[in-house]
């Protein structure tokens, strides 16, 4: 099966961060009435998205359409440095008016176990689901470490991860031991849209690798994230894309 993704390149983070927010403009606009289901990532180009939506795209969105997921959490509490949903609190939601009972965050205070089974219940709950009984998100946002991984579906536990049934599951992260709930494949690949984000030379040869389907590009969880019915659509900078043959 040919690997290919819609390419937006953009020449840096910011610029990227700019192409990603009015995507999210273009989106609802489309849609033009009823939720958005949108599942954020951590990362350091999410950061740069959160601040400028907080800066200038108060008044551009309709924040009370707006639902919001996490493709994945670390098990830590929400005032944590560490939580994904913490930093977007303290650089979007304190800032624009979203309606918090749509802010839809991994009850990190359960034992992990726990915490994945009632976000996979909240999710089949709110969402609507394909034929396979999997719930959609209209879009999910990604990011890519650079061994590959996305959510928190690493090389080591990649085949699990993609090939379980459960809609949101337990990883540990491979060198720190860290409990996290992620997505699984199957559920990530079930969204309507999902948008990688991903800058920096730090990134050039993963990324190039991926897009390319070249030197084992089967190892590497991202590659395997390709919606059955969706769009994938990849926001780049130009760092990040300049080996990848376009």
């Amino acid at each position: 099966m040919p690997y290919n993704p819609d390419l937006r390149i953009s020449t840096d983070g910011p610029a990227v961060a700019r192409a990603f927010a009015d995507h999210i403009v273009a989106k609802l606009n489309k849609k033009k009435e009823g939720p958005l289901f949108w599942a954020l990532s951590g990362g350091s180009t999410p950061k740069l998205l959160f601040n400028l939506l907080a800066a200038e795209y108060q008044d551009k969105i309709d924040w009370s359409r707006l639902h919001f997921f996490w493709g994945d959490e670390r098990m830590v509490p929400h005032d944590d440095a560490e939580s994904n949903y913490g930093e977007v609190k303290k650089l979007l939601f304190d800032k624009v008016p979203v309606v918090k009972s749509q802010i839809h965050a991994v009850q990190t205070n359960l034992e992990p176990e726990e915490a994945a089974k009632a976000y996979g219940e909240k999710m089949m709950q709110l969402l609507p689901s394909n034929s396979d009984g999997l719930p959609i998100l209209d879009i999910n946002m990604l990011g890519m470490g650079g061994d590959g991984h996305t959510a928190s579906i690493f090389p080591s536990n990649m085949k699990e991860m993609m090939a379980s049934d459960e809609i949101c599951t337990v990883a540990t992260h491979p060198d720190s031991g860290q409990k996290r709930v992620t997505m699984t494949g199957k559920v990530l690949n079930a969204s309507d849209e999902v948008c990688f984000l991903i800058t920096g030379n730090g990134k050039t040869q993963r990324v190039a690798q991926i897009i390319n389907q070249e030197n084992g590009a089967v190892n590497f969880p991202t590659a395997h994230i390709k919606p059955t019915s969706g769009k994938l659509i990849w926001f780049l900078d130009e760092a990040a894309a300049s080996e990848v043959g376009y």
